[in-house]
This record gives C-alpha cells, structure tokens and sequence, in this order.
C-alpha cells in the first residue's frame, strides 16, 4: 500500500498544485510610463517531438515578448528568457497567470535590463507534457532545450550563448526548469524554479484511506481498459482528472501497449514495482544527486515558493540538497498560496534576477 501512496500521491499532487492556477492572481499596478513590449504568436517545429505515439501536435504554439527597443536598434542582440507554463494551461493562459506583458514591461520601467521572453506551449492531450522524453508524449525536455532554443536563434537577434539564456518555469513548469536545467547546462547559464511540482513521488502526501485509493485506482485501470485512444480518454477525464494520464504517458511509457501507449503503476488496484520505479526514477529530488556537477556550471540559480503552498515542503528540500553540496542558490518563502503572486513573482523577483545574471554582451564566456 505504501507503493500505492507513491503513485496516487504523485497525480493528487499534480491536481492539488494545479487547481489554483485557474483562478486570477495578484498582479502589480501598471509602471507609470512603461515602453510596450512587441509581442508575436508564432509556431516551432518539434523534431524532438516527431512520431509520438500520443498523436500531440509537432508545430507547437509559442509566444515571443519583444523588448521595446528591439525594433528601433536594428544591431543590438537580447539574452533570451524562457518561461514555463504548469499543468493544465498552454502559453496563452500562462500569459494571464503571470500578466505579460505588463510585467515584463513593468521590470524594464523598473530598471530591469532589457531581455525577450519565450513562452513556449506543452499542453498535451492529458494537458501536460511534464517537459519529460517519451516516446508516447515526444521528447519535451529537448524540444524546450533544443528545438525552441535553436529556433530563436535562428529567427532573432538573440545571443546564442548559454551565458545569455535563462530557464524558468512554474509548478510544472518548475518542475521542468529543474529537470531540464540539470541536464543541459551546456544550453542555460541562469535558473529560476517556481514553485515546482512533483519534486518527489510523496509530493503532497496521501490523498486518503488504503481502499479508497485501491478503488481511484482500479477506477482510472477501467477507463484506460475501456478507452479507444487517446483522445476517448482525455474525453473521459476533463481537466485535472487526466493528471494520472499525463503522467503515466510522460514516465511510464510503453510502445507495446496501443492504443494509449503507456503502463499505469497499478493492476487491479495493487501497486506494479518496476512501474512504480519509474516514477520514482523521474523525481528531481531522487536524480538530483547526478547533476551536480551540472548544477555547479549555473552563474545563478534561485527558488521560491509560498508560505501556504503545499509544494513548499519538497522545495525546501531541494534548496536543502543543493546548500548541502555547496551549490550556490538564492531560496524564498514568500507570503501567498500556490499562485496568488505569481504576477508579482515574475516582474518584481524573476526579471530582476535575470538582468542581474544573464550576459548582455556578444562575448559572454
């Protein structure tokens, strides 16, 4: 039953961390006299996302928040941000979360250095990538790390160096900006993880008595059983009850096993081991311990999360690991829930850090 409690736990918390991101935030008055942004909707192509099983789309959404001297000096070049969305919203609804491009615009007013930001879209069917590589959902963690990142490049006048680009992500998307920020420091030189999800397995610990979740699983085991594909599922399971879904799809997933391509950590209700080893296998907190070297390689890192979030408890620890391993990190626990002050977060803590610890010049090292 404890094997249970590390795979239902791992979806609840998902659902429980997501639910806010629904409702409005916090946001900073506008910056009197701010300059606007450019803003520009494009598509990037996944190659790391070619032939997924899943069937999501391989031109993937993304929004571009141009600084407002980006026209007007025609040589300059820009580090470049890129923001993360969490479970259950896409770009365009993360845009609402974290209010840009009024923050961005309020951080340059502000004195913030001028950067474009990136806001790239991993809504998947089970609305959620995890920013994970499967070959059922496609590989995300190198579709952020490679295929957005080569595109801007190729597209604007960014500045192509690692020293010059910086991660961030909430909630999952927190989740993903650990991930993949651990393993590609060749790409990214500055870390900013908000609020992230799914640290650990037990992330917000056990949705409740042993047969009530031996009978949430066996029910989620019925649905998977009776579904015709992926979207009958996701039809099925709305919203935040697709969390298990996206999960099983991005951690467990199972070429052999059409049509949804995936492995749930349960049968009949009783915990599978090695399904279960894979979760735990794709928890930071458990893999951390790999990157450090990697991790050692940041010109910054910086974490921070509410006082009334329930993910506080495994940030803590993360920030923990990484002081105890002499890795250099700013941490905060601020006041607000989950998402309250994600807005203010954004103009006010993550901008500022990365005009502080990106490079702004084409001969960064």
């Amino acid at each position: 039953m404890k094997l249970m409690k590390l795979f239902v736990a791992c979806a609840i918390a998902i659902l429980a961390s997501a639910i806010p991101a629904q409702v409005a935030t916090n946001v900073p008055d506008p910056v009197p006299g701010a300059k606007p942004a450019t803003v520009e909707h494009i598509k990037i192509h996944g190659t790391a996302l070619e032939g997924n099983l899943e069937g999501d789309a391989v031109d993937r959404d993304a929004i571009v928040f141009l600084p407002p001297s980006y026209e007007k000096d025609k040589k300059r070049r820009y580090p470049v941000v890129y923001a993360l969305h969490g479970y259950s919203i896409g770009a365009e609804q993360w845009t609402k979360e974290i209010h840009v491009p009024q923050t961005i615009e309020g951080a340059f007013s502000q004195g913030a250095k001028e950067m474009i930001v990136v806001l790239p879209d991993s809504k998947t069917i089970y609305n959620g990538s995890m920013y994970s590589s499967s070959v059922t959902t496609g590989d995300f963690e190198n579709y952020v790390a490679r295929d957005v990142v080569a595109y801007m490049d190729a597209h604007y006048r960014t500045i192509p160096n690692r020293t010059s680009r910086g991660l961030v992500g909430h909630s999952m998307g927190g989740y993903g900006a650990s991930r993949i920020g651990m393993k590609h420091p060749d790409v990214f030189g500055a870390l900013y993880i908000m609020s992230p999800c799914c640290m650990s397995p037990m992330a917000g610990g056990g949705p409740g008595p042993a047969d009530q979740m031996k009978e949430r699983a066996i029910a989620g085991e019925k649905k998977v059983a009776a579904a015709k594909s992926p979207a009958d599922l996701a039809a099925q399971s709305p919203g935040f009850a697709s969390a298990q879904y996206a999960t099983a799809a991005a951690w467990a997933p199972d070429p052999k096993n059409p049509p949804l391509y995936f492995d749930l950590p349960t049968k009949d209700g009783v915990p599978v081991p090695e399904i279960q080893a894979k979760y735990a296998a794709n928890s930071p907190l458990a893999f951390v311990d790999q990157y450090v070297g990697n991790l050692k390689q940041y010109r910054a890192i910086a974490m921070d999360v509410g006082d009334q979030d329930g993910l506080r408890f495994d940030t803590i620890k993360l920030h923990d690991i990484l002081d105890n391993y002499g890795i250099a990190n700013s941490f905060e626990v601020y006041s607000g829930t989950h998402t309250s002050a994600v807005a203010d977060r954004f103009q006010n803590h993550v901008m500022p850090f990365f005009s502080k610890n990106l490079c702004f010049t084409a001969d960064c090292r």
